[in-house]
């Protein structure tokens, strides 16, 4: 067997969501293809995904955004917004703290193997 071969992972097949100091990024960048993205917490539940790739892209080319809504809670929504490149998602996360529909949300810097056929 190719010992280039056993020194790549193969990405999972669901979604993982990594957040770590910028610093660790480089070391999983070296084992893996990254997506670069923002985690939101504290969101308005009457904001659409329209409305957050309105507010971001400011800071750059959205290639994803998903928002789930926590039906335990009516304030309390989550969502995920991907960028085109990690120096986008970097000024995106570096601009806050974000204001989004007049609500202060929570905003960390995550990255996620990227995964084949998504």
């Amino acid at each position: 067997m190719d010992s280039n071969k056993e020194n790549i992972e193969a990405a999972p097949k669901n979604r993982v969501f990594i957040s770590l100091p910028k610093k660790y990024m480089a070391g999983l960048s070296q084992r893996y293809a990254l997506d670069h993205g923002l985690f939101i917490t504290e969101l308005d539940p009457n904001i659409s995904e329209k409305y957050l790739i309105s507010y971001f892209k400011e800071w750059g080319q959205i290639t994803k955004c998903k928002i789930k809504n926590n039906f335990n809670s009516s304030k309390n929504c989550l969502a995920d917004v991907w960028f085109s490149t990690e120096e986008e998602a970097d000024r995106a996360d570096w601009a806050g703290p974000h204001c989004i529909g007049g609500t202060e949300s929570n905003v960390s810097r995550i990255v996620s193997p990227k995964i084949q056929n998504e």
